[in-house]
Parts: C-alpha cells; sequence; structure tokens
C-alpha cells in the first residue's frame, strides 16, 4: 500500500528515490509513459517511486473560479497511483507562502536535501511557478 505523507519530512527508507511531480489527475497518456519510464528505473537501480503534489491543485489556488477542476476524487488518484507502483506520496499544502518558493530553492532544499532525489520526473508540460 502507498504511504502517504503531507509534508516533505520523510522516511530515511523513501528518501534517494525517483520523484514524479505533478497533479496526476485522471493519470493521462502523459503521465502513464511516466509511470512506465519510473517502473524501468525502479527495477534497474532498485529505488522506490514518489510522487510529489499539491493541495489544493496550484491551478485552484490561482484561480478562485475553478470549484471542480478535478477529474478524480482523491481516493481514486490514491488507487490509480498505487496501480502505477508508485511507494510513497507526499501531498504539500498550497498556500500563499508556498507559492512564492523560488524554483531553485525548491530543487535544493527540498528535492535535493530534503527528499535526496535520485531521479526526477516532470511532464512535459509541468512548470516551476
Amino acid at each position: 500500500m502507498v504511504k502517504l505523507y503531507n509534508n516533505f519530512n520523510i522516511k530515511k527508507s523513501h528518501k534517494e528515490s525517483i520523484i514524479l511531480i505533478g497533479n496526476f489527475d485522471g493519470v493521462h497518456f502523459g503521465h502513464q509513459k511516466l509511470f512506465k519510464l519510473a517502473k524501468l528505473y525502479k527495477k534497474k537501480y532498485n529505488l522506490k517511486i514518489g510522487v510529489v503534489n499539491f493541495e489544493p491543485m496550484p491551478k485552484m489556488f490561482f484561480n478562485k473560479s475553478l470549484k471542480n477542476f478535478r477529474l478524480s476524487s482523491i481516493n481514486q488518484k490514491l488507487n490509480l497511483l498505487n496501480n502505477f507502483g508508485v511507494d510513497f506520496i507526499v501531498t504539500k499544502k498550497f498556500d500563499k507562502t508556498f507559492s512564492k518558493t523560488k524554483s531553485i530553492n525548491f530543487i535544493k532544499n527540498i528535492l535535493s536535501n530534503k527528499l535526496k532525489a535520485k531521479f526526477i520526473f516532470v511532464s512535459n508540460n509541468f512548470r516551476f511557478g
């Protein structure tokens, strides 16, 4: 079963993993390609797969008129990610303070120092900030 975290303080056993960043709402074909690649890396390098996502979705945070923008519920998303071989999920609260995090600080402080990511996968339409 997938381990859930609500901050970046993860267990040592989940550090030095493959990290996928995104909403993964609905898990479309592009997402599925990322998970397929992550599974290859998981097998080749004997690593775990983790997903970093944000709540609320940044798009919903910045556009308050989007009340029901999701394709899948939280439980549906968890089931989908579990089926794609994800070992853990970090859901970070997306708020005004976090939205001001510079991309270089997110990479250095969170992805490198806290999570100690070995590989980072994002989809083509992913953007920092």
